[in-house]
């Protein structure tokens, strides 16, 4: 019998605009577009985007998340992601780095309401 062993967690955001959603993924964040999918021609949007080993799914289908999502990212770098974002001069969103107990905190939200908190922690130093 195999031991349980769990690869991925992929979280799935609720996008309502593809032209947003690529604009805050792509463009801003330095995500890139892994593939798209619809069912049939004009049917909802499910997109897979992905920076490093960081995977997110975005989706136009109603039940697939509910807007305001918030999903916590252990990362490194942190710094050099938010002078990378703050270089793109995003017109919605200008984020900066929070200090917690916790680690460093660097939170954006995409146009949908969906949050994600980059975090490097102190024990990642």
């Amino acid at each position: 019998m195999k031991s349980v062993q769990f690869e991925q967690v992929c979280p799935i955001f609720r996008i309502f605009d593809i032209d947003k959603a690529k604009e805050f993924y792509l463009d801003y964040l330095g995500f890139q577009c892994d593939w798209e999918h619809r069912f049939a021609e004009n049917m909802p949007l499910y997109m897979q985007v992905s920076r490093g080993n960081l995977v997110l799914h975005l989706s136009e289908h109603h039940g697939d998340g509910s807007p305001g999502a918030n999903i916590f990212v252990r990362m490194q770098g942190i710094d050099s992601l938010h002078q990378e974002i703050s270089s793109r001069k995003y017109r919605f969103l200008r984020p900066g780095i929070e200090t917690q107990s916790w680690g460093r905190i660097l939170a954006v939200i995409d146009p949908f309401g969906n949050r994600i908190q980059f975090c490097e922690g102190p024990h990642d130093e």
